[in-house]
């Protein structure tokens, strides 16, 4: 029988981890940090001024903490006839706080899963590595 796939053979996954919990002036402090990276780091590297074009074109770099995880996110609009000025969002990056000054790093696929590229990093190293990480960067 030659070797290759088998569908009869299950393949067990791990699931990811979960952030752990954080109390609100642990939370407001990893929001302040990502909030001044994305104004004097993010903004002026790859939003220097907002350029219309015909297709959709970025109006913003923002971010948002949901469940323990800060996503880094650009705002879209659109300038396509059929629906000029819609926006959406779109998140490029995101840190998970996994325990105290202990972070993971995940980066958004284009199939829209989210990917961890690095893991155990405190949040000065965090931020560092998405100011240096060119895949990280939004597009």
């Amino acid at each position: 029988m030659a070797q290759g796939y088998d569908p009869k053979r299950w393949i067990r996954t791990v699931p990811a981890a979960r952030p752990a919990a954080v109390d609100e002036l642990e939370k407001q402090a990893i929001i302040a940090s990502c909030e001044t990276f994305i104004r004097d780091v993010l903004r002026p590297r790859f939003l220097p001024e907002i350029r219309p074009t015909e297709w959709s074109y970025v109006i913003d770099i923002h971010g948002a903490w949901a469940a323990g995880r800060y996503r880094f996110i650009q705002r879209y609009r659109s300038g396509m006839e059929h629906n000029p000025g819609e926006e959406f969002d779109a998140p490029f990056a995101r840190i998970d706080r996994m325990g105290p000054d202990h972070f993971d790093i995940h980066w958004m696929r284009h199939t829209g899963t989210w990917w961890r590229l690095h893991t155990g990093m405190t949040l000065v190293e965090a931020l560092r590595i998405l100011e240096t990480d060119g895949i990280l960067h939004p597009v």
